[in-house]
């Protein structure tokens, strides 16, 4: 499931630096909820073997063998899955991308949409058929890094790439931002920019500094 929060771009064209608006979140994202539908079908699978075969057997351990075992396959084959599903979350703000994942051990990273320099989508058929796919950012020479299989992946893409053209241009209004190519000042593969360095304002005309030179 993907949350988008278009409001965003209530701001209309980007401000100078000094008049940025705070940081916002764009869209938020899970991977994509068919991957809780087998979760969903062994608890309820489980839930209804467990209370078919608990208290049908003749002995009390057995009942007691046969409970424990519907929680552990519960707990490792549904369970397990959704507790995941729900950790591993992507948030796009208008200034980066941030990843959380685990749920033990949680990990959190941050790519600044400045260093992203291109954003390419893949689908399988199966992918196609629900509408999800997996984006790659790639950020200068190192591999690229995967959103797994998020839904709406076309418009998360189109949401991406108008974030890091904003961000561009928000570079060359304050003159300090770097651009997606990740270098300052230089416009990224693609994009062509056209200012003209400023040009030095000529000296004011002084008659009294004037010198007429001898002809040869």
């Amino acid at each position: 499931m993907s949350e988008f929060f278009p409001e965003h771009r209530a701001a209309g064209a980007v401000a100078p630096a000094a008049q940025l608006r705070p940081e916002a979140v764009v869209f938020r994202s899970h991977r994509h909820g068919r991957r809780l539908v087998l979760p969903v079908i062994v608890l309820c699978a489980v839930a209804a073997a467990a209370g078919f075969w608990t208290g049908a057997l003749p002995e009390p351990w057995m009942n007691l063998a046969v409970a424990a075992g519907a929680g552990l396959v519960a707990l490792l084959l549904g369970l397990g899955p959704i507790v995941g599903w729900l950790a591993d979350r992507i948030t796009v703000t208008t200034r980066r991308v941030i990843m959380h994942r685990g749920v033990f051990i949680r990990r959190r990273s941050e790519i600044p949409l400045s260093r992203i320099r291109e954003v390419r989508s893949r689908r399988g058929i199966g992918q196609r058929m629900v509408g999800s796919g997996d984006i790659e950012l790639f950020v200068g020479a190192e591999p690229p890094t995967r959103l797994h299989d998020l839904p709406s992946v076309e418009r998360a893409v189109d949401a991406l790439q108008e974030l890091i053209e904003e961000n561009y241009r928000a570079g060359l209004g304050s003159g300090t931002g770097a651009g997606p190519g990740g270098e300052t000042g230089q416009a990224p593969f693609g994009w062509f920019d056209t200012a003209q360095p400023a040009q030095r304002p000529a000296p004011p005309f002084d008659p009294t500094a004037t010198r007429i030179l001898p002809g040869p």
